[in-house]
């Protein structure tokens, strides 16, 4: 079993910067592909940024060039460094782990942090 702990979130202004952080328990995470979605009210959940265990990485259109994903596998933790932030960017962001174990897929989800872009 593996826990997924989100933070780093909270109220920034148009053009601000934010750090979100997840913190993976189990020993799993060096197995793992690591991902941020978000999901905005009445909106379905989109993938923001994803990195694999082998460090490739990808990003969804409207984050390219402001978001950056990055993890420290000594620290079983994943980042996400959020740039010149937009109100569009509001949402709950979710952290999730999907990989495989011995031949056994594996798919775990944080409860997510808010983040809200605000003057």
């Amino acid at each position: 079993q593996v826990q997924l702990v989100e933070s780093g979130g909270g109220l920034v202004q148009p053009g601000g910067s934010l750090t979100l952080s997840c913190a993976a328990s189990g020993n799993t995470f060096s197995s793992a592909d690591m991902g941020w979605y978000r999901q905005a009210p009445g909106k379905q959940r989109e993938l923001v940024a994803g990195i694999t265990k082998g460090g490739s990485t990808k990003y969804g259109d409207s984050v390219k060039g402001r978001f950056t994903v990055s993890r420290d596998t000594a620290k079983r933790t994943v980042y996400l460094q959020m740039n010149s932030l937009k109100a569009e960017d509001t949402a709950v962001y979710h952290c999730n782990a999907l990989g495989f174990v011995a031949g056994v897929k594996f798919n775990y989800w944080g409860q997510g942090t808010q983040v809200t872009v605000s003057s």
